[in-house]
């Protein structure tokens, strides 16, 4: 007799989908680990790597000592203790410079002459005048004598001999005002000679001076060593 061939039931297919169901979650288990494993170690290689550059190679060599010497130059400046600036007082041309930079000065030494032409000719015009306002001042106060001996004996009016004394006092204050305007100029005159100013020894150094100073330049500047003592 012919064998009759059953078809399957409900139940073994239901068995047979549930097995692919758990193989399929199975592989994607292991698949989702492996991922995350492969993550994991290539982050650590990388961090690996950075770690391994980030570190400075550095090659060392031991010194020796040898006979053959080398001088070390390194860059620096030098100040003094005490800077006083020289500024000019005149107007003029610098005449001569006695002093070097680095000379070694003292307090009151000549450092420089300024040649001041336009002060020199003021100063002879003012003397002239001087003596002008000298002569008319004499002659001013021998008239106003004689006429105050005139007054006396009633010869000349008081007026008259008012203006003659009035102008022998004017002619006198002309002659003050001519002598003030002398002694202006000698001061002047004084000033074309540049001293040192600083009582301690030091070394003079023109830091800035000029052909032709003018008043309020600095025309040299005086530098020491030392600290002045106090």
């Amino acid at each position: 007799m012919p064998e009759h061939i059953h078809p399957p039931t409900d139940a073994k297919l239901s068995r047979k989908i549930r097995r692919y169901a758990l193989i399929l979650v199975v592989i994607a288990v292991i698949l989702g680990v492996w991922g995350e494993v492969s993550r994991v170690m290539a982050r650590n290689a990388l961090t690996n790597d950075t770690e391994r550059d980030s570190l400075a190679t550095v090659i060392t060599v031991k010194p020796n000592r040898t006979d053959i010497g080398e001088n070390l130059v390194l860059p620096g400046t030098v100040q003094a203790f005490v800077e006083a600036p020289i500024y000019a007082r005149t107007n003029g041309y610098l005449k001569v410079w006695h002093t070097d930079i680095g000379t070694e000065v003292k307090k009151g030494q000549l450092l420089a002459e300024i040649e001041t032409p336009e002060i020199d000719q003021q100063l002879t015009q003012a003397l002239a005048d001087l003596e002008t306002a000298r002569a008319n001042a004499n002659l001013s106060t021998s008239t106003n004598k004689r006429w105050q001996d005139l007054l006396s004996t009633d010869s000349v009016s008081k007026q008259d001999a008012d203006e003659k004394a009035g102008d022998a006092a004017a002619k006198k204050a002309a002659v003050d005002s001519a002598a003030a305007n002398v002694a202006r100029l000698r001061d002047l005159e004084s000033f074309k000679r540049v001293s040192a100013p600083s009582s301690t020894p030091g070394k003079v150094r023109a830091a800035n001076y000029s052909e032709s100073p003018i008043p309020g330049s600095c025309a040299f500047t005086c530098k020491c060593r030392k600290p002045t003592p106090r």
